[in-house]
């Protein structure tokens, strides 16, 4: 162990009651080895509570702390009841609120949430997660009464609650079971409209290992990555604790859950007797495996903090095993969950009991290393704190912007690499077949140019809607036509070889009169369908039914180069929708006020002129507008005139307008809000999907929208400045400075989110 301080401790669990009302089969309180839940109280006391307050206050203050995560746990802490409960709520507010920033949490099966508690935990500021491990078939495996009846419908009613009170519910837990479908499980959580899920490994030990069938090597990675590909499919659409740990773990980012990482775990257990404990899953190793010796009324948390098995867990790779610190993935996995590596004789100095598992995942969620010749970091996309710094600050520099457009390249290449292998494509009929051929050869071709021309293949996987098409060919809505989507593959092919300058032949999909060239254009031919095929050479482009080539045009302005895309078929990204291709007088018209919105920027905003011309791609033109914004909209009040879409970083669409004022104010706030967009997907700057209770809207506002909001306010707040429109830069900067801080006053923020944002407010001052 090292001879370090132990580090301060910043998340506490506080057994309110030692007993529950269901009796599920995988319990670590009451099923596993430790079980010394039946010589302690059923409920914490008076005297426990109030000294644990004041020794987590005592901690604060010594260690300049502005914040702690307080979980009530059990047991079942709802049985405390909720006269119990409010004073136990009390005794904490009353001691801890003077001293720290304290985000309370209870933890439950739902069985006696009801509309008092709710009213209890939304007068204390008390966030509610709920157990529950899917449909009624795949909870009632584990989580049922001592009599055998159902749970189900119980923890439903709960959540129905908590959905109604968003500023409540924290998420959903649940425990995996191999029997369970994983689709299934994954559906009827996502169907709760959770805030976040977490997926937990069902705890077990070299002694007790977790059920595995037989020939399948990691059974529990099987399950997961099934889920995590769907999810990954749907757009990540909630967070999932797991995954998102995973990926920020690869980007030498933190974890949220003891389960994967390097991340100090700075937890410790009050059970309620007031003894300090190590975290609860030690009960599955052996009987008294949690113990520390040490109680609240004998002992500090300094004195706890600096327990053996407490410090253990907070020295990252020092305290693994050989086999572990000399594994590759050991930075991602961190050798999994600490009691997962219990074996008598040995102790904890193992790997995880999931070893394979977690290996298996990981090479499931994190992308491959690239081809031969590169170096294995230049799949990991890190943010230095100089590139945080530098967006943070509005504009970004060069770097910070490459860095952004470099982690999305990587995020498409995985996701087209992910339709190329679904081949989903097959149908019963002959066009689908053809397709399918269509989709084989062009998906063939790309992967040879990718070793021959990486260059050329680079360029069109950074075209933003390459994105789109892949999420959408993943998560195909109701009626899409998928065959045609999945040979779009050869559209992608087709582009790639005419930037490389090479021969070529390909059949492409004829898609509304046209076969598609993403980044480049189309050829118009007409009335044809089906398939047609290409002829590319280092000197022209032809079809074999004739056709007219149309290009993706260009606006030029003041030495710089913006190309406009209104030909693409997946450019309707966003909750935009797109025009036609414009006509000549519309085309010069549109084009005029464009240039003319650029050279405007390029004396008012300079520095962020230059990172629209290094980060913009494609400029898509809207149709008119449901209602025209004028030059006194804000951002989010014109969000229908212009906007960015998650799943195309590097496009702006913008709504024609007559002045170029309000045309360059719109593609400013849109590629602001492209950029804090990608950031999030690189770096969690807001954890866990949290909400905020905002003092200028009535209804709970997601922390990362607030977020998105303000960093847009920021550009257009320092827009107007320059204008010399002092209410205008007043609005948004009084705006901008409300919206930091709810963020840094809400726990809401990540480190790393709490930095970035504190640039903002720098910027702002």
């Amino acid at each position: 162990m090292s001879g370090a301080a132990p580090r301060p401790i910043g998340q506490y669990v506080l057994k309110v009651h030692g007993r529950c009302d269901l009796s599920c089969d995988h319990c670590y309180v009451y099923e596993h080895a430790d079980q010394s839940w039946s010589a302690k109280p059923a409920r914490v006391g008076a005297d426990v509570v109030a000294r644990a307050a004041d020794r987590i206050a005592e901690h604060a203050g010594a260690h300049g702390q502005r914040g702690v995560v307080l979980i009530l746990h059990g047991g079942e802490p709802l049985l405390l009841g909720v006269d119990g409960m409010r004073a136990v709520l009390d005794a904490l507010r009353a001691r801890l609120d003077p001293v720290v920033g304290l985000d309370l949490r209870v933890h439950t099966n739902g069985m006696r949430l009801d509309e008092r508690f709710c009213a209890l935990f939304t007068e204390y500021g008390v966030k509610v997660g709920v157990s529950l491990d899917g449909d009624r078939a795949a909870n009632d495996r584990h989580r049922r009464y001592r009599d055998g009846r159902s749970s189900h419908a119980g923890v439903l009613r709960a959540v129905a609650l908590l959905r109604e009170r968003r500023h409540l519910y924290a998420g959903i837990l649940c425990t995996i079971d191999l029997g369970n479908d994983p689709i299934a499980v994954y559906e009827a959580l996502l169907a709760e409209d959770p805030p976040m899920v977490e997926l937990l490994l069902p705890h077990a030990t070299w002694e007790v290992p977790p059920l595995r069938p037989a020939g399948v090597p990691a059974p529990y990675a099987a399950w997961l990555g099934e889920i995590y590909r769907r999810w990954n499919a749907d757009g990540r659409p909630v967070p999932i604790r797991l995954f998102d740990s995973v990926l920020s773990a690869a980007r030498g980012g933190a974890s949220w859950t003891e389960a994967v990482g390097l991340e100090p775990v700075d937890l410790l257990v009050i059970d309620t007797d007031g003894q300090w404990e190590q975290a609860d899953s030690l009960k599955v190793a052996f009987d008294g495996a949690p113990s520390t010796g040490m109680t609240v009324f004998s002992h500090s948390v300094d004195e706890a903090a600096a327990h053996p098995g407490v410090a253990a867990r907070s020295n990252g790779r020092d305290d693994l095993c050989a086999q572990c610190r000399s594994c590759e993935v050991v930075g991602i996995c961190g050798g999994g969950l600490y009691a997962h590596r219990y074996r008598a004789g040995s102790g904890f100095d193992n790997p995880s009991v999931y070893c394979a598992d977690l290996k298996a995942l990981i090479r499931q969620i994190v992308p491959a290393p690239p081809r031969s010749g590169a170096s294995p970091d230049e799949a990991v996309h890190r943010v230095p704190a100089a590139a945080l710094d530098s967006l943070g600050r509005g504009p970004g520099d060069d770097a910070a912007l490459a860095l952004l457009a470099a982690s999305q390249l990587s995020i498409t290449r995985a996701l087209v690499a992910e339709v190329a292998a679904a081949q989903r494509a097959r149908g019963r009929g002959r066009d689908d077949r053809e397709l399918a051929r269509v989709a084989a050869a062009g998906w063939a071709l790309l992967c040879e140019l990718d070793e021959s021309h990486p260059g050329a293949v680079q360029k069109v996987m950074s075209h933003p809607f390459v994105r789109t098409w892949a999420v959408r060919r993943l998560r195909p809505a109701a009626g899409a036509r998928t065959s045609l989507d999945q040979a779009h593959l050869a559209g992608l092919a087709a582009a790639a070889a005419i930037r490389a300058g090479i021969s070529a032949e390909l059949r492409l999909p004829v898609r509304d009169g046209r076969l598609h060239l993403p980044a480049l254009g189309a050829i118009d031919v007409g009335g044809s369908a089906g398939c047609a095929l290409v002829r590319i050479s280092p000197d022209a482009v032809t079809c074999e039914h004739g056709g007219v080539r149309q290009t993706v045009r260009t606006v030029r302005a003041g030495g710089l180069r913006f190309p406009v895309d209104d030909l693409d078929p997946f450019r309707d990204a966003g909750e935009w929708v797109p025009s036609g291709r414009l006509s000549g007088p519309d085309w010069h018209a549109w084009r005029g006020t464009f240039a003319a919105a650029m050279r405007v920027l390029r004396a008012q905003l300079p520095d962020y002129l230059q990172g629209l011309a290094a980060g913009v791609r494609v400029v898509v033109p809207l149709a008119r507008p449901v209602r025209e914004a004028t030059a006194q909209d804000t951002y989010g009040a014109a969000q229908d005139a212009y906007g960015a879409a998650q799943d195309a970083y590097g496009a702006v669409a913008v709504g024609p307008h007559p002045d170029p004022l309000v045309l360059g104010e719109r593609v400013v706030g849109a590629f602001q809000r492209a950029k804090s967009q990608a950031l999030s997907e690189l770096l969690e700057l807001c954890g866990n999907g949290e909400v905020l209770r905002v003092p200028w809207c009535a209804e709970p506002q997601r922390a990362d929208d607030v977020l998105h909001d303000a960093y847009v306010r920021l550009a257009l707040a320092e827009l107007w400045r320059a204008r010399g429109s002092p209410r205008r830069a007043r609005d948004e900067r009084d705006g901008l400075a409300r919206r930091v801080d709810a963020l840094l006053g809400s726990g809401a923020l990540t480190p790393d989110g709490e930095r970035f944002v504190r640039q903002m407010a720098t910027a702002v001052d």
